[in-house]
């Protein structure tokens, strides 16, 4: 990282203001005046400004992953089965918001920032998850009024706020459920109160974080956009 960028990442200055600092002689590299702007800094590296030792603040990371089938939503595994984490080529130590089934795929968000970890996994914040479910035979409208009513699972209610068909026929139809509850495999529950297996699930949303056309098994920043949604929802 050049000695600039390294400073401002330090919050002590803008780049361009970094930069002075250096040319001034303020700047020292383990313990000797640094006067090029294109030394680069290593972790290694001691660095301080006026005799006072910067360090970068740590870097927030808010990272979108079409998780693909056959990985389990965790940092590792004792069964050694493939993580989400096998599919993040990112140095930082990010974790898994919520989880989504080994068989499963769909929208997942990784993070280093314990507050939206807690944010969007609390029960109290009811954020919805959208899901696109392929379930075995045809759902008809009693079928979807169950879901939306409510349907048993595990002793408990569970709700969905809504349930379309989206297409269908007598041997399979495609269903977006949306839910704000997370308990575990709550909507293949769901499915199977009415009669209807899961064959297929995809979460396609988080609140309003959608993953459009991401492809499976790789991932992006969330944009703007979808950062300032997150900033409301606290």
């Amino acid at each position: 990282m050049r000695i600039n960028k390294y400073l401002a990442d330090c919050g002590v200055a803008s780049r361009r203001s970094a930069e002075q600092f250096v040319k001034d002689g303020r700047v020292k590299v383990n313990g000797k005046v640094e006067l090029s702007l294109s030394t680069d800094i290593s972790e290694r590296d001691s660095v301080t400004l006026d005799n006072k030792t910067i360090k970068p603040k740590n870097k927030l990371y808010y990272i979108m992953l079409h998780k693909p089938k056959g990985f389990v939503t965790t940092v590792k595994d004792d069964l050694g089965r493939k993580t989400v984490m096998d599919l993040i080529d990112i140095k930082a130590r990010l974790f898994p918001v919520g989880r989504l089934d080994y068989d499963t795929e769909g929208l997942l968000i990784l993070t280093n920032d314990g507050n939206l970890t807690n944010l969007l996994t609390h029960p109290s914040h009811k954020i919805t998850k959208t899901y696109v479910a392929r379930v075995s035979g045809m759902v008809k409208e009693p079928e979807i009024k169950m879901l939306t009513n409510g349907v048993k699972v595990e002793g408990k209610i569970a709700k969905a706020i809504s349930a379309t068909v989206l297409e269908g026929d007598v041997h399979t139809t495609k269903v977006e459920i949306i839910i704000s509850e997370g308990r575990n495999h709550q909507v293949k529950n769901m499915f199977e109160a009415i009669g209807k297996p899961v064959e297929f699930l995809k979460r396609t949303a988080i609140g309003e974080i959608r993953l459009g056309g991401l492809t499976r098994g790789t991932y992006r920043d969330l944009n703007e956009k979808e950062l300032a949604y997150l900033k409301t929802l606290d």
